[in-house]
């Protein structure tokens, strides 16, 4: 058996680039275009301040508050929310498709299904961030750094998107993988510190309310427990699995089948298991055999 070849890892590299790419372009795109009126954006906020005012979690302003005199705090909280997001997920990405496609073709998935989600929750439900709603936050971003318009310019901004906070979401799920994927301590440790630093640098920006980046990241999580195969297990968990159909040759006596991203040691392993069946769908695609 062999690994992929150097240049077939790099076109996977490639494809996978412009697929991002173009994800992202249709995600601030379609965003963009479903901002709704100022008037139910603060209404529906006025509706989640109720909410975490009910909870006992309604402290944004005075958490703010508190770091404004603390300007290097400020000032780092603005640096994770501009800089500990997208160009993150951009080095996180590469890495993993580079090295680790498996883990990487969960984590765009997981991606895809939340953006979708949280699209149309942004139309259904728009929401004004705590520097839009009259509270006397602070809009810390904007007042001290332009960097973020570099990042993402105005016109492909939604104001009121802040119902889920997929900046915490999507950090919650480069951590984990980050986490997962990484072997010095030192980078395993800053994956549990990223979305941490991000729930907070969220809060104190101005850019959401605690609920926020509570539904965000329970989104995400939600959108990681399909993309791995959640829906499926438990489907097979209720539905009883048919008999697998015996191969009838004696001189074949195990299949090994090859999905794209699996690492070449758990193709060895299944090999030398002696896997007798595979109980899925097989398809033929660019020569090889994959499951899906």
């Amino acid at each position: 058996m062999r690994a992929f070849a150097p240049a077939t890892r790099w076109s996977i590299v490639a494809r996978e680039l412009l697929i991002m790419f173009a994800a992202a372009i249709v995600y601030f795109g379609v965003r963009g275009l479903t901002e709704a009126s100022e008037s139910e954006a603060i209404a529906n906020a006025n509706h989640l301040i109720d909410l975490e005012k009910s909870l006992g979690i309604f402290h944004e302003k005075e958490l703010q508050e508190l770091f404004l005199s603390w300007r290097g705090i400020t000032t780092v909280s603005n640096w994770v929310y501009i800089w500990g997001h997208w160009p993150v997920i951009a080095i996180v990405g590469f890495w993993l498709v580079r090295w680790h496609p498996r883990a990487y073709f969960e984590l765009r998935n997981a991606f895809l299904i939340s953006g979708g989600i949280g699209i149309v929750i942004f139309a259904l439900f728009p929401v004004a961030p705590p520097r839009l709603a009259g509270i006397d936050i602070v809009d810390t971003v904007t007042k001290h750094s332009n960097s973020y318009r570099v990042l993402q310019p105005p016109g492909l901004t939604n104001q009121y998107a802040a119902l889920p906070s997929l900046h915490f979401g999507w950090d919650l799920l480069i951590g984990i993988y980050i986490f997962r994927q990484a072997t010095w301590p030192i980078v395993r440790a800053a994956g549990v510190l990223l979305p941490i630093a991000m729930g907070l640098g969220v809060v104190i920006t101005g850019n959401h309310f605690f609920v926020d980046p509570i539904a965000g990241g329970a989104l995400a999580l939600f959108a990681l427990w399909l993309a791995t195969g959640g829906l499926r297990r438990t489907y097979r968990a209720i539905v009883p699995a048919k008999e697998a159909v015996p191969l009838d040759t004696e001189a074949l006596q195990r299949i090994v089948a090859h999905r794209a991203g699996n690492s070449l040691e758990l193709i060895e392993e299944a090999a030398k298991s002696g896997v007798h069946a595979v109980e899925v769908d097989i398809w033929l695609h660019h020569g090889r055999l994959e499951v899906r």
